[in-house]
């Protein structure tokens, strides 16, 4: 795929002005605008942001049209949650982690260094309390979220140089958000955050010497295998990565029972979807970034996993001990829900997971 044909915006029509401004109405069609902190036709991601736009819109029959604006269409990529909560559109896609400056407790809702896989987290969030906090948390904002995506474990990176150890981190310009770019911090790097379809001009430029993004089905598609050929897994500060989808909490409540119930069910749908996506897609561009581009991958030296599991349990107690009561109810929650998941990941899961490796090639 041309890294280009993606990352460049193309302006979209907007319709249905007036009706937007107006609140949702049980009845009569209605228009609501989608922006995205993701490039257009970004595999997995930006594709995944489309169809849930086009299954809401199909599902409602036509009553809610979603209307998707691609990163820098509309509104820069990350500031698409202000649009929600300013009312320059009825809905964003996005990941959590970005919006940490206004609580850090969102963190936690779209991956924590250490801690809990894809599949855990929807327990979380489904089964164990984890949305009525999240709820907590947006109502803050006026929005609601939702879980809509989920790329399993990330890669841990691009890097210019290998890493042998702790020292090669000192000083070293990365890009990587979230909780776990505070690890990163604790083990000498300079983090900072960009949008995926700035990345590339910064490692080409100098501006990084490293950077993540997501994995092989996204990496591929940015190019940085054209500026770094040293690709690290897999990632022990985004074990389980979910994107959200946030719409406007007052429309949302005003819609009518059913399209509330769309809206839910296409995110949850959307969830799994998304999870096949990056499941089937994966591997193959990996095999591609190895065959066809001569990527090295490695794994981090244990000196780095150690250092990064000790400076995860830092960030995490310190959250926990946090002054803001809902930062420290949510770390509380995800702790303890950890806790109980694990036992299963950890003696049944990966049990398995060894002895097929270890007995069965077919």
């Amino acid at each position: 795929m041309d890294r280009r044909s993606f990352i460049r915006s193309s302006a979209l029509a907007g319709a249905g002005a007036a009706a937007l401004a107006a609140p949702a109405v049980a009845q009569g069609n209605m228009t609501w605008r989608m922006v995205t902190t993701w490039p257009k036709n970004f595999p997995g991601l930006g594709v995944g942001a489309q169809r849930l736009a086009d299954r809401i819109t199909a599902a409602s029959g036509g009553r809610l049209t979603v209307q998707v604006y691609a990163a820098g269409e509309l509104v820069p990529p990350l500031q698409s949650l202000d649009a929600v909560i300013d009312g320059t559109a009825e809905m964003s896609h996005g990941a959590a982690y970005y919006w940490q400056n206004k609580s850090t407790a969102l963190s936690f809702f779209t991956g924590v260094p250490y801690g809990m896989t894809s599949r855990e987290l929807t327990g979380w969030v489904r089964h164990m309390g984890g949305q009525e906090i999240w709820d907590e948390i947006y109502d803050q904002f006026g929005v609601q979220g939702f879980l809509s995506g989920d790329t399993g474990t990330q890669a841990g990176g691009w890097f210019r140089n290998e890493l042998t150890g702790v020292a090669d981190v000192q000083g070293l310009r990365f890009r990587t958000p979230g909780l776990g770019g505070r690890v990163w911090e604790q083990l000498g790097a300079t983090v900072t955050n960009m949008a995926a379809g700035e990345i590339f001009q910064a490692l080409q430029s100098g501006t990084l010497d490293a950077a993540e993004f997501v994995g092989p089905y996204n990496d591929l598609a940015l190019g940085f295998y054209q500026v770094a050929k040293n690709y690290y897994f897999p990632s022990f500060v985004e074990p389980g990565l979910a994107t959200e989808l946030v719409v406007d909490k007052a429309k949302y409540q005003a819609l009518p029972d059913d399209l509330q119930a769309i809206i839910r069910d296409v995110s949850q749908a959307e969830y799994d979807m998304v999870a096949a996506d990056f499941a089937a897609n994966d591997p193959r561009a990996l095999q591609t970034l190895i065959n066809e581009h001569g990527v090295n991958v490695q794994q981090f030296p244990d000196e780095i996993l150690q250092a990064g599991a000790e400076a995860a349990k830092s960030v995490l107690t310190e959250l926990r001990e946090s002054s803001d009561p809902l930062t420290q109810r949510t770390a509380e929650s995800f702790i303890e829900a950890l806790n109980i998941m694990r036992v299963r990941t950890e003696d049944t899961d990966n049990a398995f997971v060894r002895a097929r490796e270890q007995y069965f090639q077919i």
